[in-house]
């Protein structure tokens, strides 16, 4: 019987398919999707197993063989194969960068389960033969006592600790063959710990209101097809969108289906965990967690779980997209406009866009939910792309947050000075601590202040690396540079004309939360931003904390502006709500409404009324007054004519194509010599703008230059810039990237 040939695609170093023959001894059990080891040229790689294969290039019997099957069930899906492959057509993505993707770490290098030493009697003792042990050993008696009385095995360190013995004494009762030790298996469940009580919000099923039936009953209709559809939750803060999920999911696990649920922040996870363990505890599954802040064995047991089929539902941000799910029924995306969603590292990709084409692949139900969609998503709504779902009111009839809009100008006259906190913003953050009652203060970056500058001869702290300025952190009083890391003292002397009054200009969030402690020093003030979350599950804390009324007001960046649910938040403010506008980037405007409307609606999710206090430098402008009026519909149509006139996203897709090297003029030269190479092809549906300056031109001592194409069939034009690229004699010293529909322009 002729050998089995199958194509490997390896996971490091190769860009193809390479052939080997099966050995006899796994011939019947080898899948597709199943993760190998073979031999390339004078090593071992892995790779893995992508097609079975009736002829080859070589004749099979001097084919290679392959040397072992690492795992007995696939690590890609027929789905996920399928996506891979349609991720490095449309994104031009490189194969090895995906497969790392799609293969977690800790599975390619074969991490091992976690073992856990634990304890049990071993035999019956006689009563005469204790009263001799307790005389001789008393300690050894006590501890073969406490396990008499256990109803199962204890963790051998737990028993140690709780009885303040050493290793020594059950050792001495294990020798006497009294107790006997074994080694168990653990499963590393992530969020399955002391947070978890908090966390599990009571979450029994609620009389829905008409317009949430309405919705769920829409998505069911399209589950019962078992075909692909996409359905655009469009709902206000507080509407009850996550109801309108829970009962989708219920359905789906109820057909025997599985569920993603990508959530844009890791702070949103354990929330979103808490309602569906809550909610899904009666059924005989598990719902596990995926995200970039797991431990490599959280990891490695998440994927095992969801590969072998014991868990059905994972939640977590991107990555969770690629679980190893093999009946895919429903995958939700909420928050589906955040920005978090798009991958800024190779491979870069949007999750949001992978996520409707894997529903797709597998004839699966897209729910894409959000308070603000993106204009991109809306578009596809009024092309028919997508089905629409609407959430006009809030859940219970509870009104909208009453706004504020501050105008900043006539603080600084009034208050002769720059000031963080307008008066009105300190007034109320004042009423609702008597009240009792809790808020949040937003501002959009970290740190303590955002520059150091000298108002003598106008100098200011650049990193040296990084064409940026540094961020001055004071806890440790050190300048940052939020781009590369780069670190140095902070100044007390101006370096350039030696004055010693260097000044900090700007506002970060050490700065609001010890503003707000000076001026209401009776409140428990806390920060939350991603310095403060460098410590594993400390994020979990404070929002556990803060869930139980032990934090008064809450100051905090992005992490907090989303999908978070505190019943007892009554106000919130926004520090700085122009930040977000004045970036060159043609979706300001969008992200500048999407961020108050999403931060408002933290506010009077409960049964008590909300209240925004918004603080503008600019508050005539058109996002700040939209926003105020909660004018959806007004503020679509001004964004999408503007976006019509120049044709942007989402009337044409942009790629984005960026070159970067320690030499200035060689990165400009080549950048310049491409769009020549280029306007030699026939390339009349592709309109090329560039090359530019990127808007920071340096970043780690890299010096950037930028073309923009602007397409509307991104399928034909990536595999053409990517032929013509293999043509094109580039240096090795400039390196060039492709984009597809970047959302970060600087």
């Amino acid at each position: 019987m002729p050998a089995t040939i199958v194509r490997v695609l390896p996971i490091s170093g190769f860009e193809k398919l390479l052939d080997y023959r099966v050995p006899a001894t796994i011939d019947g059990t080898l899948k597709l999707g199943c993760l190998v080891r073979v031999p390339i040229r004078n090593r071992q790689e892995l790779g893995v197993v992508m097609e079975f294969s009736s002829a080859a290039q070589f004749p099979p019997g001097k084919l290679k063989q392959i040397t072992q099957q690492i795992m007995e069930y696939p690590v890609l899906t027929l789905d996920s194969a399928e996506l891979m492959y349609w991720m490095h057509d449309y994104y031009g993505a490189g194969f090895e960068a995906l497969l790392e993707t799609f293969i977690p770490a800790a599975v390619r290098k074969g991490m091992g389960q976690k073992l856990e030493k634990q304890v049990m009697l071993a035999g019956k003792f006689s009563k005469d033969d204790f009263e001799t042990l307790n005389k001789r050993a008393r300690k050894q008696a006590l501890t073969y006592q406490f396990l008499r009385d256990q109803v199962k095995p204890l963790k051998k360190s737990l028993v140690e600790k709780r009885l303040k013995i050493s290793s020594s004494v059950l050792n001495g009762l294990i020798e006497k063959g009294l107790v006997k030790e074994v080694s168990e298996v653990v499963e590393r469940l992530a969020y399955d710990d002391d947070f978890s009580e908090v966390e599990e919000i009571d979450d029994q099923s609620f009389q829905l209101t008409k317009e949430q039936e309405r919705c769920v009953q829409s998505v069911r209709k399209s589950l019962g097809t078992n075909r692909f559809h996409v359905h655009l939750l469009h709902g206000v803060t507080g509407s009850g969108k996550t109801e309108v999920y829970l009962q989708a999911i219920e359905s789906v696990i109820r057909d025997g289906k599985d569920v993603i649920f990508l959530v844009p922040e890791v702070a949103l996870t354990p929330q979103t965990v808490g309602r569906l363990r809550a909610r899904f505890n009666r059924f005989d599954f598990k719902t596990v967690v995926w995200h970039s802040h797991l431990s490599s064995g959280e990891r490695l047991d998440a994927w095992t779980s969801l590969a072998s089929g014991e868990a059905r539902v994972v939640v977590g941000a991107r990555s969770a997209l690629f679980a190893p799910l093999d009946n895919v029924g429903l995958i939700i995306v909420d928050e589906e406009h955040e920005p978090a969603y798009k991958q800024e590292e190779t491979p870069r990709y949007h999750a949001r866009d992978v996520a409707v084409f894997r529903a797709k692949l597998c004839n699966a139900v897209c729910v894409l939910g959000s308070a603000t969609p993106s204009l991109e998503s809306l578009y596809n709504v009024s092309t028919k792309k997508y089905l629409s779902d609407r959430l006009f009111k809030r859940v219970d009839n509870r009104m909208m947050p009453t706004v504020h809009v501050v105008d900043m100008r006539q603080e600084f006259i009034s208050q002769k000075g720059a000031v963080t906190l307008s008066r009105i913003l300190v007034n109320h953050l004042r009423d609702r601590l008597k009240r009792r009652e809790q808020s949040i203060l937003f501002i959009n970056r970290r740190g303590y202040s955002r520059s150091m500058i000298c108002p003598e001869c106008g100098w200011v702290a650049m990193c040296r690396h990084c064409s940026i300025p540094m961020t001055f952190h004071r806890k440790f009083n050190k300048l940052v540079c939020h781009l590369c890391g780069h670190e140095h003292e902070a100044y007390n002397r101006c370096p350039e004309c030696r004055s010693a009054k260097v000044k900090w200009k700007g506002t970060g969030t050490q700065k609001v939360e010890d503003v707000v402690k000076q001026a209401l020093p009776q409140a428990t003030v806390v920060r939350i931003d991603a310095d403060t979350m460098q410590k594993k599950n400390l994020f979990r804390k404070i929002l556990g904390d803060f869930r139980m009324g032990k934090i008064d007001i809450l100051v905090g960046t992005q992490m907090i502006a989303k999908g978070l649910d505190f019943p007892n938040v009554t106000l919130v403010g926004l520090i700085d709500a122009d930040l977000s506008m004045h970036v060159p980037d043609f979706r300001a405007h969008e992200r500048t409404f999407q961020l108050l409307v999403q931060v408002a609606g933290r506010a009077g999710r409960g049964d008590l009324s909300g209240e925004v206090i918004v603080q503008s430098f600019t508050p005539h402008v058109g996002p700040i007054q939209y926003a105020r009026r909660e004018d959806f519909h007004g503020f679509l149509e001004d964004e999408l004519q503007t976006r019509k006139e120049h044709e942007y996203p989402p009337y044409r897709n942009l790629i984005h194509h960026l070159f970067r090297g320690m030499n200035p003029q060689k990165v400009e030269f080549f950048a310049e010599q491409w769009v020549k190479h280029l306007e030699k092809s026939d390339l009349n549906w592709l309109e090329i703008r560039g090359p530019v300056p990127a808007p920071i031109e340096k970043i780690k001592d890299y010096y950037r230059y930028q073309i923009w194409y602007f397409t509307k069939n991104v399928s034909k034009t990536v595999p053409v810039l990517l032929q013509l690229r293999e043509d094109f004699p580039m240096p090795e010293d400039v390196i060039d990237v492709f984009d597809v529909n970047p959302v970060n322009l600087v």
